[in-house]
């Protein structure tokens, strides 16, 4: 048998080994991006929200941004580190983001 076909044989533990760590690494990322996008679509839809469930939803998803120093490896700052986000910029933002909406609701109650 040639070696190099040998290298390749799917029968191989270490090349199964590394595809499955491949994508079982890929899944948790997947599964990461999903709880950040979650959160963010939670934190922006109901950042105004009057009913006591979007509120609900919305300081949840705002309390979980804001943590800082979580073990839990589904926290804001893990989950923005593992998908190479720099946590500080995208919680500024949102913080940002969050202000303006209110700015605008006072304006339009002004008007």
């Amino acid at each position: 048998m040639n070696t190099a076909l040998a290298l390749v044989e799917p029968t191989d533990g270490g090349i199964l080994e590394n595809l499955s760590k491949k994508s079982i690494r890929e899944g948790e990322q997947k599964l990461m991006l999903a709880v950040l996008e979650n959160a963010t679509e939670d934190f922006q839809k109901y950042v105004l929200a009057k009913g006591k469930k979007g509120k609900q939803l919305f300081d949840e998803a705002e309390e979980w941004i804001l943590a800082t120093h979580s073990d839990s490896l589904f926290s804001f700052e893990n989950i923005c580190e593992i998908l190479r986000l720099d946590p500080g910029y995208v919680r500024n933002g949102l913080m940002r983001w969050k202000e303006a909406q209110h700015r605008g609701r006072r304006k339009q109650r002004i008007q």
